[in-house]
């Protein structure tokens, strides 16, 4: 036989050899360090957590405020409402009432200026004979509570 340099030999059981340990920021992102129900430690890919959900909010009460202004607006919205009917239907009264307005401004205007012009125009009218009227009036009287004598004199 040939003698060769080669030595074989064969592989007795022997501990399992430990790796290095990974630094925590080399593991990527969703994998974990696990321990396996034997007692091995290894590197697993884990399911995401879903966030916890907020917390309901209490109910709260409605203020009171909130309430009255709720109530109110609509009185408010049908009080104008009513307001606008009304107005539609008293619109040609009211032009009817502006215009008769108008008119007694008018003859209230020349009243005033028409009135004097004629009476300065009646008396001028009356001739030259007649001219205006004079009215003395002369009132005496004796002592505090005494009785009150007087006289008219026309020109």
């Amino acid at each position: 036989m040939h003698e060769t340099a080669y030595e074989i030999t064969t592989l007795t059981p022997q501990q399992p050899t430990a790796h290095p340990a990974m630094l925590p920021t080399e593991i990527p992102p969703g994998v974990q360090m696990v321990t396996l129900p034997g007692g091995i430690r290894t590197l697993a890919y884990t399911p995401t957590q879903a966030p916890p959900a907020p917390p309901v909010p209490a109910a709260q009460p409605i203020p009171t405020w909130a309430k009255t202004t709720a109530l109110l607006a609509p009185t408010i919205g049908g009080g104008v409402a009513a307001a606008g009917i009304g107005l539609s239907y008293a619109a040609p009264g009211l032009i009817a009432m502006s215009e008769a307005l108008w008119a007694a401004v008018a003859l209230i205007a020349a009243a005033a200026i028409g009135v004097p012009a004629l009476l300065r125009f009646g008396r001028s009218a009356a001739g030259p004979g007649q001219g205006t009227t004079h009215i003395t009036q002369n009132i005496t009287a004796s002592g505090m509570f005494g009785k009150a004598n007087g006289t008219i004199n026309h020109r």
